[in-house]
């Protein structure tokens, strides 16, 4: 008995250390020394916690509302949970299987003394991880979790993206509104005065009815934005995790904080902190991983086994132990065994060369939202330049009108031209905040890459 227990933990101990499979090694990233897009030195955006230098504290507000109860929040959260299960269940493998039995029965005897027989026992099986299959199985589901933890993350920074891209939406709609319905009433006042002279004689009816279509121009525009600002609003409330509400207002977008200067650090820091690149390197991992499991499945496999009880008839009492060995392995298999492995291998390329052009997807977007903030930065000076001159000329043409000196037709032309400019810079204006968000987004900000973010239980 005592050899055989040694025997069998032996055998236990010699499995620990014959691992079959690749090793999972992190493969060479593309060379990207620097943006081409002209940065400013300094500490990346994606340090930062960004929305607060908007000093808006609405908008900390609706985002701290979403990270508490957006529902696609929830789903990634409920994945780790998943994922985590899932590791459990592997690592339960390592660890012997013990069940037990219990029967009764009793036989009445005609003429002969009733049995009574009662038995019991403890069955304790081993599959001896000669291979490491079942540690190359725990590797695959701990990267698994990893991946999913990454996604996660890849989930929270979009939402927060999301919540302030629509905030400042909102925001901007606002202001156009505001336009539309100032430049109503402005147009009242003009079709009023070229009504009374209308009336007077002075004018032609043509210039009292393109007075008209003017000011109706205006208020259908001012009827498009409300529709606009109520869809954004609904939108917002999505994000939040509720039903269709009235958002508060914090800072107009004139008055949002936007920073001077929007370092994007360097392209060797995107691969360590943007979570999608981190999620598509744990999926390699794991994938990597599961060519050993497929190689390990063609190599035999010893099953260690012991049987305790006991057993009780009338009063006789008996108790028994068994200890076992079972060898199994394939013999043939028409060769399926070692297609699994050629699976498993081929899914491996698939998810490097996904791994790579998740990178080279991530330089591409930080790229275009590198370019996107300087352009729409230059596109709304030029048109803050270009509404101040349409003011100037709307005011000199209406002296000219009121004085004979130019026709309504000139008026109508500059009327349109500074409404339009209006428009233009505030959606340039939007345009230039928004990249401010997308280039955080892009470089993965929000988050240090050396903590779990918060809500994220840690790996065990």
């Amino acid at each position: 008995m005592r050899r055989a227990m040694f025997l069998l933990f032996a055998l236990l101990l010699s499995s620990a250390g014959c691992t079959v499979g690749p090793d999972y090694v992190r493969p060479p990233v593309p060379d990207y020394p620097a943006y081409r897009s002209q940065t400013p030195p300094g500490r990346s955006i994606a340090d930062l916690e960004w929305w607060k230098i908007f000093n808006d504290p609405i908008l900390v507000g609706l985002i701290d509302t979403a990270l508490a109860n957006n529902l696609d929040l929830r789903v990634a959260m409920a994945r780790i949970e998943e994922a985590r299960a899932q590791l459990g269940i592997s690592r339960a493998d390592l660890y012997p299987g013990v069940v037990y039995g219990a029967n009764a029965d009793h036989t009445a005897q005609s003429g002969r003394k009733d049995i009574s027989t009662a038995t019991g026992s403890v069955n304790i099986s081993y599959i001896v991880d000669l291979w490491g299959q079942v540690r190359r199985a725990n590797e695959a589901s701990l990267h698994q979790l990893l991946a999913t933890e990454e996604a996660y993350r890849t989930v929270t920074i979009a939402l927060v993206a999301q919540v302030a891209g629509a905030y400042f939406q909102l925001r901007s709609i606002d202001k156009r509104l505001d336009i539309s319905e100032s430049t109503v009433e402005t147009r009242r006042k003009s079709l009023d005065i070229v009504k009374t002279r209308y009336e007077a004689g002075m004018v032609s009816e043509v210039d009292f009815q393109q007075a008209r279509i003017q000011l109706t121009n205006a208020e259908g525009s001012a009827v498009s934005f409300r529709l606009a600002r109520a869809r954004t609003e609904h939108a917002i409330g999505l994000l939040l995790g509720g039903p269709p509400v009235s958002i508060p207002r914090g800072r107009s977008i004139d008055a949002q904080a936007l920073p001077a200067e929007v370092p994007a650090g360097v392209p060797s820091d995107l691969v360590e902190r943007r979570p999608d690149v981190r999620q598509a390197e744990q999926l390699l991992a794991a994938q990597t991983a599961r060519i050993g499991v497929a190689e390990a499945g063609r190599l035999p496999s010893l099953t260690l086994s012991a049987d305790l009880g006991g057993s009780v008839t009338n009063t006789i009492n008996k108790a028994f132990a068994t200890i076992g060995a079972g060898l199994l392995g394939p013999l043939f298999d028409a060769g399926r065994s070692k297609l699994r492995v050629e699976v498993e291998a081929a899914r491996t390329k698939q998810l490097l060369a996904q791994y790579k052009q998740t990178i080279l997807s991530a330089f591409r977007e930080v790229e275009d939202a590198l370019a996107a903030v300087q352009l729409n930065k230059s596109m709304y000076e030029i048109l803050q330049r270009q509404v101040a001159a349409a003011q100037a000329a709307t005011d000199l043409t209406w002296i000219r009108y009121q004085e004979g000196m130019t026709s309504f037709l000139e008026v109508l032309d500059i009327e349109r031209s500074l409404f339009s400019s209006e428009l233009g810079a505030t959606d340039a204006q939007e345009q230039y905040v928004t990249a401010i968000v997308q280039l955080y987004t892009a470089l993965g900000g929000g988050w240090n890459p050396k903590q779990a973010p918060a809500g994220t239980p840690p790996v065990k």
